[in-house]
């Protein structure tokens, strides 16, 4: 069984800057693609960004130019950079990974808080 652990969530500023951090662990299928998906109050979960295995990236377009996502293969973690946040940026952050066959797994979530 995979399972998928994230960091690094908390509360900044307009402008201000995070990192979260999320490290997969067990087995259970091989893993393709790791990435990151927010849900902010009464809205759905959206994509925010996703790496696969061979390094091509996804990102919603609300967060290019201001976040990055990157992988350590050999460690199944994954990180996202994420600057210039903005209040719209507030939700709570999902770690996803997925491997073949439709097999996926979820993390808690993590979240973030980003004041005016």
């Amino acid at each position: 069984q995979v399972q998928l652990v994230e960091s690094g969530g908390g509360l900044v500023q307009t402008g201000g800057s995070l990192r979260l951090s999320c490290a997969a662990s067990g087995s259970g299928f091989s893993i393709i693609v790791m990435g990151w998906y927010r849900q902010a109050p009464g809205k759905q979960r959206e994509l925010v960004a996703v790496i696969f295995s061979g390094g091509t990236t996804t990102y919603a377009d609300s967060v290019k130019g201001r976040f990055t996502i990157s992988r350590d293969g050999a460690r199944n973690t994954v990180d996202l950079q994420m600057n210039s946040l903005k209040p719209e940026d507030t939700a709570v952050y999902y770690c996803y990974a997925a491997g073949p066959l439709g097999r996926s797994v979820w993390g808690r979530g993590t979240q973030v808080t980003v004041s005016s």
